[in-house]
């Protein structure tokens, strides 16, 4: 793990499930959108990830990997 990646590698490396990031870059003219990043952690919950990231001040940085997924499947069992 320790490998500079795109966001799309990361994607696709580690489809629909949460990683933990350290070294993050965003896209110049948009600070949310992730340019690259070292995957840290592929094996912690999206709650271990945001207490992680509170705890280092942002340094580790949790994402899900395939956020349509999961408005699909949210929209579907609010609307359901």
């Amino acid at each position: 793990m320790n490998e500079r990646m795109s966001w799309e590698e990361i994607q696709k490396k580690y489809p629909d499930q949460w990683v933990g990031l350290v070294e993050t870059e965003y896209e110049p003219d948009n600070d949310a959108t992730i340019k690259s990043a070292v995957v840290k952690y592929t094996d912690k919950s999206k709650s271990e990830l945001t207490r992680m990231q509170i705890q280092t001040n942002g340094k580790i940085l949790g994402r899900y990997t395939t956020p349509e997924h999961i408005f699909q499947l949210g929209a579907a069992g609010y609307f359901g």
